[in-house]
């Protein structure tokens, strides 16, 4: 005579269950994760079904459960699975790495930023991050930022909507202060590359401070007609017009490049680096505007 043993009928059961789930999830539409979270507590009821099957069935007066331990060991792991499956969904993680797999690289115009200037604003203070950065003197009273960012994003969904979200201006007497700010991003495993490339226009008869982060910048002096000084930008590349009329200082650097001859370069020893510093001196015309870098290893010099 063949003996029942509890958890044969529900592996069976189980299986069969799953299949119809998942077949049914081709044709209907259905997300894979979410049937996969939805379908476990099945695999409970038909294990309690079966064992009151068994009972009730059972000819003996006192009947005694005998389980086919390798049987429900296999609808346990797939319990597990689907119990794993509902407390990632829970706690939002599956909808995080949904979004990951989703996620496609894409490139989106910076909303543009403008700010007007008027006669009490003598010097500007720029301070920006880890991107790369072109800043232009302009014949406009104002400072005015454009450009393009390049990110990892599901439904080609922007990041950005106002100016706000990645620039803020705030005057301080006769100062104003331009905070460029990182894009919003994830943290951790969610954390998505991200390029931005701006251009800066500065109203060419204002002073100029740059807060470099380590990032490239490139000069465009054209039109200048005020003093800039550069400081903590990982490069800098700077373009001049023929008849410009410049004083360029780069102090402390490791190499300056560029129009082979221009530059008169002091080399000098600093006990608290490694190696040979230099000082570059390049000079146009009069040499009325002053632009002076410092803590900046690498300048090139180009024409514009």
């Amino acid at each position: 005579m063949r003996t029942w043993r509890v958890g044969t009928f529900s592996m069976g059961a189980s299986l069969v269950l799953l299949g119809l789930f998942l077949f049914l999830s081709r044709f209907l539409g259905l997300d894979l994760v979410h049937v996969m979270s939805a379908w476990w507590p099945i695999l409970l009821i038909v294990l309690g079904i079966e064992i009151l099957l068994y009972l009730f069935f059972s000819r003996q007066e006192k009947p005694l459960l005998k389980y086919d331990f390798v049987s429900i060991l296999f609808v346990g792991l797939l319990g597990m699975v689907g119990i794993l499956f509902a407390t990632l969904s829970a706690t939002g993680v599956m909808g995080k790495v949904e979004e990951v797999v989703a996620r496609e690289e894409m490139s989106f115009e910076l909303p543009d930023f403008s700010h007007q200037l008027d006669d009490s604003i003598k010097r500007v203070v720029l301070r920006t991050v880890g991107y790369q950065t072109t800043i232009e003197a302009t014949d406009e009273k104002e400072v005015s930022m454009f450009g393009t960012y390049r990110t990892q994003t599901t439904k080609k969904k922007k990041l950005l909507t106002t100016a706000d979200e990645y620039v803020h201006a705030n005057k301080k007497g006769d100062t104003l202060f331009i905070n460029v700010k990182t894009l919003p991003n994830e943290v951790g495993p969610f954390y998505s590359h991200q390029e931005v490339a701006s251009t800066i226009l500065i109203s060419k008869g204002v002073k100029l401070e740059v807060i470099g982060n380590g990032n490239e910048i490139t000069l465009n002096t054209r039109n200048l007609e005020n003093n800039w000084s550069i400081n903590g930008a990982s490069s800098l590349n700077i373009k001049v017009v023929e008849d410009g009329n410049l004083n360029i200082a780069a102090l402390g650097i490791t190499e300056a490049n560029g129009k082979d001859g221009a530059w008169k370069i002091t080399e000098k020893v600093n006990p608290d680096v490694e190696g040979v510093e230099k000082d570059a001196v390049y000079q146009s015309g009069e040499g009325t505007y002053d632009i002076t870098i410092t803590n900046t290893p690498y300048v090139s010099l180009n024409s514009n």
